[in-house]
């Protein structure tokens, strides 16, 4: 049934199918992503903050390289450059972050375009179809029936809905992994704060 509907649906349901495939590779592959770098942020973080409070650098850098969330990369960039001012820790630790978040959002760029192209896809191949019906009904004229309207009128109605299945449910997808991403951000931004506040004061303390 379904690939029968395929097939009625003409030659714009191949870029649609192909499209769909190449979208869902992405959004399988961003989630893998995220759910390799998952993380008891909180836990984490304390643990750093712990290490440095006890004077132990070696350890908080260590417990930073061992772990695939980009705050791991952030903290061990706050804590490589301890001695610079406040300011400049920040914009350091900053840019890092910027860098790491960008690298989970890669190819969402590319996922919404063909979330957005879809639909339109669909509209095409709805033009066209009614284009192909009408043709028909004007060379046949007084002698045109339902059947010979069919070809056509199945043509628009499917790729239209092909088109609007597929990037609905992937555009719910796009938006959840966007939030998740954006969710690490604040959470990067958040305990990176702590962490200047905490090597400031331990600098200030080192000095009196």
């Amino acid at each position: 049934m379904l690939v029968e509907l395929i097939f009625k649906g003409g030659p714009v349901m191949i870029p649609i199918i192909l499209l769909s495939v190449v979208a869902l590779a992405l959004i399988l592959d961003r989630f893998l992503a995220l759910w390799k770098i998952r993380l008891n942020i909180l836990q984490f973080a304390r643990d750093v903050f712990a290490s440095l409070q006890e004077g132990h650098m070696e350890k908080a850098l260590e417990r930073c390289e061992g772990v695939r969330h980009p705050i791991g990369a952030v903290f061990k960039t706050g804590l490589l450059n301890r001695t610079l001012k406040a300011g400049q820790i920040e914009k350091i630790m900053e840019r890092e972050g910027e860098k790491q978040i960008h690298s989970l959002e890669r190819y969402l760029g590319g996922l919404i375009v063909i979330i957005g192209v879809e639909p339109m896809l669909g509209f095409l191949g709805t033009i066209t179809g009614l284009i192909r019906a009408f043709m028909t009904w004007e060379r046949l004229g007084s002698d045109i029936t339902v059947n010979t309207l069919a070809a056509g009128i199945y043509e628009a109605m499917i790729t239209t809905a092909a088109g609007l299945i597929i990037a609905i449910p992937y555009y719910i997808a796009y938006h959840m992994i966007l939030g998740k991403i954006k969710g690490h951000a604040q959470e990067i931004s958040y305990f990176g704060n702590e962490l200047i506040d905490l090597l400031v004061r331990h600098k200030e303390e080192g000095v009196r």
